[in-house]
């Protein structure tokens, strides 16, 4: 039996890394757990969506490149919560802040 953890999951292709660093750590600042997974994918759109589905709490991050998406389960494909087009370090920190809070029925940062 495989059991899923509950986590955040981020579904990547070819990632800034430095995008991706500050995501996790908005993600960890608020107490929860994240997983990283390649994919062949290269819409972030895409990307967000299957990582929202794919995951047990319902939060996925889609990262290709510098462009980056946060997307709930239970949403259309293309609505997501937010989207940048080369974050800044402010910027991906809070997408990650935010990916958590949403699931902890949180207020969201910055929007």
């Amino acid at each position: 039996m495989i059991i899923k953890k509950p986590s955040i999951y981020i579904y990547v292709n070819q990632p800034n890394p430095s995008v991706l660093r500050e995501i996790c750590s908005g993600i960890e600042e608020e107490g929860v757990f994240y997983e990283i997974a390649k994919q062949e994918e290269s819409d972030v759109n895409r990307l967000a969506w299957s990582a929202a589905n794919d995951s047990v709490l319902g939060s996925g991050i889609g990262l290709s490149g510098s462009n980056a998406a946060l997307f709930m389960r239970g949403l259309k494909l293309g609505k997501n919560i937010a989207y940048y087009a080369h974050p800044s370090n402010e910027e991906s920190r809070l997408l990650g802040e935010n990916s958590a809070r949403v699931i902890k029925k949180q207020a969201l940062k910055g929007i």
